[in-house]
């Protein structure tokens, strides 16, 4: 049987994965060192990968926190979608969750939804700008996690 709390995690994590995946995508050379008067992009991705370590570790029943120094962008990009398949994979299978659903959102999930809009943010201080989105009308579905994503229903120039 479905739990619904667990199928809007997933459908959250596929939300993250389709958003975030716009905002590192193309991303020129020199954006992951770009200093906008908070943390460098490359910082900010990876505290990404860091709540979605510790968000699998709270479903596992084991939260444990580690503090990542931010690597080659590319290798932050992959570590991005691997932790999410990660996430996803746990939270899709039938064991028991070691945490409240709504605790792995409030803490770990938000603070990463908040995070990705921070890097697009900075993405058009940087001159690089991603396209703004209907996202209400985006292709998001709960298990597509991975940086292959569908193409912007409605975009806006």
């Amino acid at each position: 049987m479905s739990d619904p709390a667990r199928d809007l995690l997933r459908h959250t994590l596929a939300t993250l994965a389709y958003r975030g995946g716009k905002a590192v995508r193309n991303a020129p050379p020199s954006f992951a060192g770009f200093s906008g008067g908070t943390r460098t992009p490359a910082q900010i991705l990876a505290h990404i990968g860091d709540l979605l370590d510790w968000a699998r570790h709270m479903a596992d029943g084991t939260p444990v926190w580690k503090d990542s120094q931010a690597r080659d962008w590319e290798e932050d990009v992959r570590r991005f979608f691997t932790a999410l398949q990660t996430l996803d994979d746990r939270l899709a299978s039938p064991d028991p969750l070691g945490a409240a659903p709504g605790a792995i959102f409030q803490g770990p999930i938000a603070d990463a939804l908040t995070h990705v809009g921070q890097i697009a943010m900075l993405r058009r201080m940087a001159g690089a700008p991603i396209k703004g989105e209907n996202y209400f009308k985006a292709d998001i579905v709960a298990g597509r996690v991975g940086p292959d994503q569908t193409k912007g229903r409605v975009e806006f120039d």
